[in-house]
C-alpha cells in the first residue's frame, strides 16, 4: 500500500479504496510534546477534501464497543483519533459498487501514537476500547441525525471482523439489537 507525506501527515493507503490510516509527526521535548491533528490545505494535498462540521468525543471504559454505527440518508464522513487511552477501531464498506463491499478494515488508535483513520461517506463505523478507559474524537461532515441513526452487528459472522479484545465486550442496548450487513439491506 502506498503512503505519502504532507507537511506532518503521513497518508497510508489501506486494502480499501479511500479509507486512509494517518501518522502524526509530534515535535518533543522535556516539557511535553505539540502535533498538528488537523490541516485542511495537507489533506486536500493527499486528496482528502472534506467540509468537517461536527466534532464528537466520548469515554468508555474497557470493553465497551460502539457500533457498527451510520446514517442512511444522512451519511458522514469521519476523521477519528483516540486521545487518552487505546481503542481498536473498524469500518464496513456498504458502498454499492464498491469491490471491497462487506470487507472491512481496523486500525489500533491510542493517544501515545497520536494516529488517526479517515473513513469517508459510505461505511459503517465502530470500535472497542483496549485500554482500562479511553477518550475518542472524530470530526464529521455530516450533522448528526438522530432518526436517520442504523447500524450492523458487530459481530457478523459474514463480515467476519477479528475484534482484538477477549475480554467481556459491553454493548449499549441498542447496539445489541442490530441486523446482520445481509439483513440490513443497506447499501450507499
Amino acid at each position: 500500500m502506498a503512503s505519502k507525506t504532507i507537511g506532518n501527515f503521513t497518508f497510508n493507503e489501506t486494502s480499501i479504496k479511500d479509507v486512509y490510516k494517518i501518522d502524526i509527526k509530534k515535535y518533543g521535548d522535556n516539557r511535553g510534546y505539540f502535533m498538528e491533528t488537523y490541516k485542511e490545505s495537507d489533506f486536500k494535498a493527499a486528496g482528502l477534501d472534506y467540509n468537517f462540521v461536527q466534532d464528537n468525543q466520548s469515554k468508555s471504559k474497557i470493553g465497551v464497543l460502539r457500533g457498527l454505527h451510520f446514517q442512511k440518508t444522512f451519511p458522514q464522513a469521519k476523521l477519528v483519533r483516540c486521545i487518552e487511552g487505546e481503542v481498536f477501531d473498524v469500518c464496513v464498506d456498504l458502498r454499492e459498487d464498491s469491490p471491497t463491499y462487506g470487507k472491512w478494515e481496523g486500525v489500533v488508535l491510542s493517544a501515545e501514537a497520536g494516529n488517526m483513520f479517515m473513513i469517508p461517506r459510505g461505511f459503517a463505523h465502530g470500535f472497542v476500547v483496549l485500554s482500562e478507559t479511553a477518550t475518542f474524537c472524530y470530526k464529521c461532515d455530516e450533522l448528526y441525525h438522530p432518526e436517520d441513526e442504523g447500524g450492523i452487528m458487530w459481530n457478523d459472522p459474514e463480515v467476519g471482523i477479528v475484534w482484538p479484545f477477549d475480554g467481556e465486550i459491553l454493548l449499549s442496548d441498542k447496539d445489541k439489537k442490530h441486523p446482520s450487513l445481509k439483513n440490513s439491506k443497506i447499501k450507499f
